[in-house]
């Protein structure tokens, strides 16, 4: 059915080229003198019929070149969009793992942020605790270092006043006592001081 197809359609530009040939030649006769001559209609005859042997001729051997050329050409076209639909195929389908790529990539990187999350919570737990400690071992220090003063304080002031009794005690002595009165005092003196201690 294509093939016949062709030929009608090579059969319609065929005498659509005849008539305008012929067409074009009876005006080009008509022309020169008004009417056509025997002459100019012979000469007119062998254009034609020269024309009809060079349009045959030239379909005879170049139509079955021109018909394949045609058919390899719709064949190579029919190639390409084929060959064209599997790449689109292949592109569809490196796309879908491409986005089951990313899709694991989210998954990832919120595995990733939780884990970083979970050990950052585990390490202010723990540096928290360090701190807590270290807090309460500067508080113990500092305790013992203020009770250790505070004995040391007690200590030179119970040094200080016993001095200090002692140099009163002396003084009065020295001033008011008589010789049993001193002795008495002497007592008195040393068991305060005994007591203070």
């Amino acid at each position: 059915m294509r093939l016949h197809n062709t030929k009608y359609k090579v059969s319609i530009a065929l005498l659509t080229c005849v008539l305008v040939l012929g067409t074009a030649t009876l005006l080009y006769a008509a022309s020169g003198e008004g009417s056509l001559s025997p002459a100019k209609l012979k000469d007119f005859g062998w254009r034609v019929m020269n024309f009809a042997a060079l349009m045959i001729i030239l379909i005879k051997f170049l139509k079955q070149p021109l018909v394949n050329a045609l058919a390899a050409r719709k064949q190579g076209i029919a190639d390409q969009f084929e060959g064209l639909n599997e790449r689109r195929a292949e592109v569809e389908k490196n796309y879908q793992k491409c986005e089951e790529k990313l899709s694991l990539i989210d998954q990832e990187v919120t595995r990733i942020i939780e884990n970083a999350k979970a050990q950052g919570e585990t390490e202010k737990a723990r540096i928290i605790e360090d701190a807590s400690r270290a807090a309460e071992d500067i508080k113990r220090k500092a305790e013992m270092s203020i009770q250790f003063e505070l004995s040391e304080s007690r200590q030179r002031l119970q040094t200080e006043i016993a001095e200090e009794a002692a140099r009163m005690a002396e003084a009065l002595i020295k001033q008011n006592l008589q010789e049993s009165d001193q002795n008495k005092i002497v007592e008195d003196y040393l068991d305060k001081v005994g007591a203070l201690q």
